[in-house]
C-alpha cells in the first residue's frame, strides 16, 4: 500500500494536529487516511506526518495543485516536503 510522508518546519506539532483534525474529512474524501505524525527528535522545529493513499499519482496530482493554489496566494507559503512511498 502506498504512503506519503510529509515534513514541515518552523509550525509547532499542536498546530499541525488541529489542522489535521479539522482537514481530516478532506483528506478522507481524498483517499489520504492520516497513520502517524511526529516531532523531530533531532530538530524540534520539524514535523512528520504520514499518510497511507491509495493511489500515488492521484495524491500527488492534488498535492500539486493544493501547493500551486497555496503558493498563488503567498509566494512564500511555508509547504511541507512531500516523500511518495511504495
Amino acid at each position: 500500500m502506498p504512503h506519503l510522508l510529509a515534513k514541515l518546519k518552523n509550525v509547532p506539532i499542536a498546530i499541525i494536529r488541529e489542522i489535521l483534525e479539522k482537514d481530516k474529512a478532506f483528506h478522507a474524501e481524498n483517499n489520504m487516511f492520516l497513520e502517524h505524525l511526529w516531532q523531530n527528535a533531532d530538530d524540534e522545529n520539524e514535523v512528520l506526518f504520514l499518510f497511507r493513499i491509495n493511489d500515488i499519482d492521484e495524491t500527488k496530482a492534488l498535492i500539486h495543485k493544493l501547493h500551486s493554489d497555496a503558493l498563488i496566494q503567498d509566494a512564500n507559503a511555508n509547504l511541507p516536503g512531500m516523500t511518495y512511498l511504495k
